[in-house]
């Protein structure tokens, strides 16, 4: 197998976004600042996504220690991180908040479950409600990830329809999801003098 093999740079010389060597005297300045504070904040950003990371893994941790703790008090063995946890300070001015979120996707069953439903629409004499029929055609649409939106078909649930197809069809919807996995999220909230809590934000471009 062929690997891609590094560029050197001989001194005096820059490569630029094609890949070509020029010679530093042929640089204009203001094209040599910017590269500079591009690769300043840049690298910065980078110690900073480090530091992001290593304090995510220590809090986890740190969560899942005093968990593990608080229910030996109880004799009872948690065993790693297993669902949502709030941590409150002692002063309630600051919450901790581990959340557990899970990835859920559809197997082939959903289309069986959309045909269910399309005969549903079709069988009703006068046929279904335009809102309905919308809101069937919304649920069921493809997302940017060109999967179907779980939670938007599982609103079809919601509704109260006594039709034992329609029924059917909700349970063929219920059958067809799948946990491919889990992510965990860390959020940190503050108490405001109102008594609400409002969250410490760790986005960049929230601050």
């Amino acid at each position: 197998m062929n690997y891609p093999t590094q560029t050197i740079i001989p001194t005096g010389y820059r490569q630029n976004a094609k890949g070509d060597l020029v010679p530093e005297d042929r640089i204009k300045a203001v094209d040599k600042l910017r590269d500079e504070v591009v690769l300043s904040i840049v690298g910065f950003a980078k110690d900073l996504r480090e530091q992001m990371l290593t304090f995510k893994l220590v809090t986890m941790a740190q969560i899942d220690d005093f968990s593990e703790l608080s229910a030996s008090e109880y004799g009872v063995k948690v065993g790693g991180s297993k669902g949502n946890v709030l941590l409150t300070s002692f002063d309630g001015k600051y919450q901790v908040r581990r959340a557990v979120g899970e990835h859920r996707v559809f197997d082939e069953r959903i289309q069986t479950a959309k045909t269910l439903i399309d005969d549903c629409i079709k069988s009703w004499s006068g046929g279904a409600d335009t809102r309905l029929m919308a809101m069937v055609e919304h649920a069921f649409r493809i997302n940017q990830q060109g999967r179907i939106d779980v939670n938007q078909v599982l609103s079809l649930r919601q509704l109260d329809i006594d039709d034992s197809n329609w029924k059917k069809a909700m349970d063929a919807i219920a059958d067809a999801i799948q946990i491919t996995g889990t992510s965990q999220y860390l959020r940190l909230y503050e108490r405001q003098a109102n008594g609400k809590y409002t969250q410490l934000p760790l986005d960049i471009s929230t601050l």
